[in-house]
């Protein structure tokens, strides 16, 4: 059934199983959403339509301020323009489903339609995970050595940066589905969230994986963990070097620092609670889990507009232009 290879026994045992159980595998999981509700799933289908919309608005405004602005194009800027690509993605990949799901009184997903969701989920948060430490990284160089910024930071270097954070991504949602695949699943096929998460799927198998299941998504969680607190310490080396330069610098470091660092810890904390501690099952899980795939990517625009002067004033600019040549494109009819 498979070559000879790391765990052999592990994956000869699910093959076993496989061939009992092949003929009842499920073509489809139940998603339970977020309440049973009618007048809260009305309320749900509002607010995030909006919160939907306004989150693809503000990081497609982002992306497109940073290309058509030539003073924005900066290794920050090119990787904050990366960063909008990415939330833009992570809010797309179980957001509009769980939208039209507030109105289906059978919420299903297709077991292909399922896996596709781990794999995407995986990827652009493991994407921004690394995308985040480039950022912190360069923000580091520009404070604490700004004489050697343009040579460390170039455009070569940016983009190889931006080209391993998608690379790690796809690497380590690889190595998450690569365990979920050979798993067999013969029902029940009731997931208690909005979309497929792994520590949700993996518990509908039909074998015992619970120690084996922990140690793959728990390495996730530690992962995030060690980045988290990588960044933080980057953050606060940082924030001590500043102390010794000029106010007007120092308080726009701070600024930055602060708007990034806000960024990091909204990302990481849901990630780390749910993935550290699997199998929980606490409402809280699917709390974070709306936070951080619908919530933070609406918010990471609002607070790069509003903490960055630079950006700010371009997207006012590219807003007033947008409406002047709008103006001036409108017919305008008199009556004869």
């Amino acid at each position: 059934c498979f070559n000879v290879g790391m765990d052999l026994c592990f994956k000869y045992s699910i093959c076993r199983t496989m061939e009992g159980f092949n003929h009842s595998r499920v073509s489809e999981f139940v998603l339970l959403g977020l309440t049973d509700s009618s007048e809260l799933q009305i309320f749900f289908f509002v607010v995030f339509s909006i919160f939907y919309l306004m989150t693809m608005f503000g990081n497609c405004l982002i992306l497109l301020t940073v290309l058509s602005t030539s003073n924005l194009h900066l290794p920050m800027y090119f990787l904050l323009s990366n960063l909008s690509l990415i939330d833009m993605c992570l809010s797309s990949f179980a957001t509009p489903k769980m939208i039209m799901d507030f109105f289906a009184q059978r919420k299903t997903i297709s077991f292909e339609g399922c896996i596709s969701q781990i794999f995407f989920l995986h990827l652009f948060t493991g994407t921004e995970i690394v995308l985040l430490i480039s950022m912190s990284f360069d923000r580091y160089i520009a404070i604490c050595k700004p004489l050697h910024y343009s040579t460390i930071m170039s455009p070569r270097v940016c983009v190889g940066l931006v080209i391993t954070s998608w690379t790690v991504g796809f690497l380590h949602t690889m190595s998450q589905l690569a365990f979920t695949l050979y798993l067999p699943f013969c029902g029940p096929n009731v997931i208690d969230s909005f979309f497929c998460d792994l520590p949700l799927v993996i518990q509908l198998a039909c074998i015992d994986i619970y120690i084996l299941g922990i140690f793959m998504i728990s390495t996730s969680g530690v992962i995030a963990l060690i980045s988290f607190l990588l960044l933080l310490t980057s953050y606060i080396i940082v924030l001590v070097t500043i102390r010794d330069h000029s106010s007007t610098r120092s308080s726009k470091a701070l600024s930055t620092c602060t708007a990034h660092f806000i960024v990091v810890f909204m990302f990481f904390g849901p990630c780390i609670f749910i993935y550290v501690w699997p199998f929980t099952n606490f409402l809280v899980d699917k709390i974070l889990s709306v936070f951080y795939t619908i919530f933070t990517p609406f918010l990471n625009p609002l607070i790069y507009t509003l903490r960055n002067q630079e950006v700010k004033t371009a997207v006012k600019k590219k807003l007033s232009n947008q409406y002047f040549s709008f103006g001036k494109t409108t017919p305008r009819y008199s009556v004869q």
